[in-house]
């Protein structure tokens, strides 16, 4: 048994910091680097990939909405066509930052709304499957598993990675809960540790109904925004090791 773990990182935006970055770069296998769309800004993005790079932890881009007030959480209604472009932008600044540290660019995960709205708009998701294999079709495109996103990547000739949530409650449908209701991040590092190994050694996940849903997972994400992030990294990565777990970059 193998996974990879991803977390959102370099979502700093000038003098105000977001995350823990330091922390919680060495405790993963995969960074997705916002963009600056949704938060980031080039000095950002730069330092970032250098952090990464220094720890041996794959580079990802991290496209999102354009929209810094909303942190890149709130759906907007652009056309497919301009997802598709937004996409290439994002992405190509996040390529030429690793082009310019001599790292390779290793995947593409969306953020945010625009990543919810792909797991379920196929529309959307072949929008951004396009632009991905625009930019290059030895790109890895991340999305929520058994959603649109992993459906469309494939359609595409993309390699896909399904990723589950191990700090993330989910809802019967396979659905992340909305960050609008009660308990739809779990802050606990014991709770998302638990999780993420259900999701491996089992490939389930309990729903906020008590249901189990069957997840299959490549990856695991753990959000960088969070208070407590690394100490969650850290719990999640112990208790994957202590379960057998192989803990390794996508496509290493």
């Amino acid at each position: 048994m193998r996974i990879d773990l991803n977390a959102d990182v370099g979502e700093s935006v000038g003098p105000w910091r977001m995350g823990e970055d330091e922390l919680l770069i060495p405790l993963v296998t995969s960074v997705n680097v916002a963009c600056g769309f949704h938060a980031g800004d080039p000095l950002t993005i730069e330092t970032t990939i250098a952090m990464a790079g220094r720890h041996g932890v794959a580079v990802g881009a991290h496209p999102g909405y354009p929209d810094l007030v909303g942190f890149g959480r709130r759906s907007m209604r652009l056309s497919a066509a301009e997802v598709e472009a937004a996409v290439v932008y994002q992405v190509g600044a996040i390529g030429a930052f690793a082009r310019a540290a001599r790292t390779d660019l290793r995947h593409v995960k969306q953020h945010g709304a625009l990543y919810n709205d792909a797991a379920r708009s196929p529309e959307l998701a072949a929008a951004i499957a396009r632009a991905v294999r625009r930019i290059s079709s030895d790109l890895v495109l991340v999305g929520l598993a058994g959603s649109c996103l992993v459906d469309e990547g494939r359609a595409a000739g993309l390699t896909v990675a399904a990723e589950a949530f191990a700090d993330r409650a989910y809802e019967r449908d396979g659905s992340l809960r909305s960050r609008d209701l009660p308990d739809a991040v779990h802050e606990d590092t014991r709770v998302a540790a638990e999780q993420a190994v259900e999701i491996v050694r089992a490939g389930r996940v309990r729903a906020t109904d008590g249901t189990t849903i069957e997840v299959v997972a490549d990856t695991i994400c753990l959000h960088g925004d969070k208070p407590g992030a690394a100490a969650r990294a850290a719990a999640v990565r112990s208790a994957l090791l202590d379960a057998g777990v192989e803990v390794r970059a996508l496509g290493a």
